[in-house]
C-alpha cells in the first residue's frame, strides 16, 4: 500500500507561492480519492460503507473494472468540505479494508478571484 498527497491549484500558482486557506476556502476544498481494489463484487460496497459511516456523501464516484493479467477496480471519489486531517483518516481507513490494494489523495483548491 501506498501513500500520496497531491494538492491541485485550479489556477495553477507557483510552487514556491505559500497559500493562506482562509476557512470558507477550507469548506470549498474537495477531496479526491483515488482507489485501487481487487476485482471482487464486494469491493465498491466495502469502499462506500466507509463514507457512509461518516455520514459523508460524495460529490462524484466512478468505478471501472480495469483489465490485464491481473484485472482491479479503480474507483475515484470526491467530497466536498472535509478538513485534511479527515481526509487523511478516511484514505487509513480505506486502506485497512482487506480488497484495497492503494489509496491516493488529492486535495482540488478552489480557483482565486482575478
Amino acid at each position: 500500500m501506498s501513500t500520496e498527497l497531491v494538492r491541485l491549484d485550479a489556477d495553477r500558482v507557483a510552487p514556491e507561492a505559500t497559500t493562506q486557506v482562509t476557512t470558507e476556502q477550507a469548506q470549498a476544498v474537495t477531496a479526491c480519492f483515488a482507489v485501487r481494489a481487487a476485482a471482487d463484487p464486494g469491493s465498491l460496497p466495502r469502499i462506500l460503507e466507509l463514507f457512509a459511516k461518516r455520514g459523508l456523501v460524495p460529490s462524484s464516484v466512478q468505478a471501472r473494472l480495469t483489465g490485464g493479467a491481473e484485472p482491479a477496480l479503480s474507483v475515484d471519489l470526491q467530497v466536498a468540505g472535509l478538513e485534511p486531517a479527515l481526509v487523511e483518516a478516511v484514505a487509513e481507513t480505506l486502506r485497512q479494508v482487506w480488497v484495497v490494494e492503494r489509496v491516493l489523495t488529492a486535495e482540488v483548491l478552489p480557483a482565486r478571484a482575478a
